[in-house]
């Protein structure tokens, strides 16, 4: 049984790359962390939109909402996919979305952090922001560049330190060149996440790159 964690930034891309995973590993699982804490909040607080979740919980509930939606996803039984954020941004900074006891309780083999171009992660925010499906509709706040780079080297720091907690891989994806065609640099993402999941269910200790 593998038991990854999948970061990114919002707009990063990661629920295309996790898709493309899905359609050639179809038994691996993939849950969204946001999605659990989401379920929980609608059963204890009444709350059932994202942004009222991050807006009116408390810190207190807030952090435990995060453990009792870790809590749920350890009992998922096979491999896992869990996708989530490294970091929440909020009104007083930065808020880890892997904070000690989560990390503990999920007990990841791997987390993988992936970063690309603020450049692109921008053009898929704007994309967003003009579909007309509400229902999967995410409304962002449009940052500068300057400011995913910011947080995309918080998510980094976060993530590692994460992984230090808990004594599992940290696995680092860049793409930060141009892609020469569409869905590239998922395709390559969904192709590396594959090669460290075989490698991990092989039992190998060294991953080469």
């Amino acid at each position: 049984m593998v038991r990854l964690i999948v970061t990114a930034v919002p707009g990063a891309g990661k629920s295309t790359i996790l898709k493309k995973i899905v359609e050639k590993i179809p038994d691996i699982k993939i849950v969204n962390f946001g999605d659990i804490m989401l379920e929980e909040a609608s059963k204890k607080f009444s709350i059932y939109d994202r942004d009222e979740l991050r807006k009116k919980m408390n810190f207190k509930d807030y952090r435990r909402l995060q453990e009792d939606a870790a809590k749920t996803i350890a009992r998922i039984e096979g491999d896992l996919i869990i996708d989530t954020h490294a970091v929440v941004k909020t009104v007083y900074g930065y808020y880890p979305g892997l904070p000690s006891k989560v990390v503990e309780i999920l007990n990841p083999d791997a987390i993988v952090f992936l970063e690309f171009r603020p450049e692109d992660i921008l053009a898929r925010r704007m994309k967003d922001l003009s579909k007309d499906q509400v229902e999967d509709r995410r409304v962002r706040e449009i940052e500068k560049i300057e400011d995913v780079e910011e947080h995309q080297k918080i998510s980094l720091e976060m993530a590692s330190a994460a992984a230090n907690h808990v004594s599992c891989y940290l696995y680092v994806l860049r793409f930060l060149e141009s892609q020469k065609y569409p869905y590239q640099h998922a395709e390559e993402a969904s192709l590396k996440i594959i090669e460290l999941i075989e490698k991990m269910k092989k039992g190998e200790e060294r991953f080469k790159e």
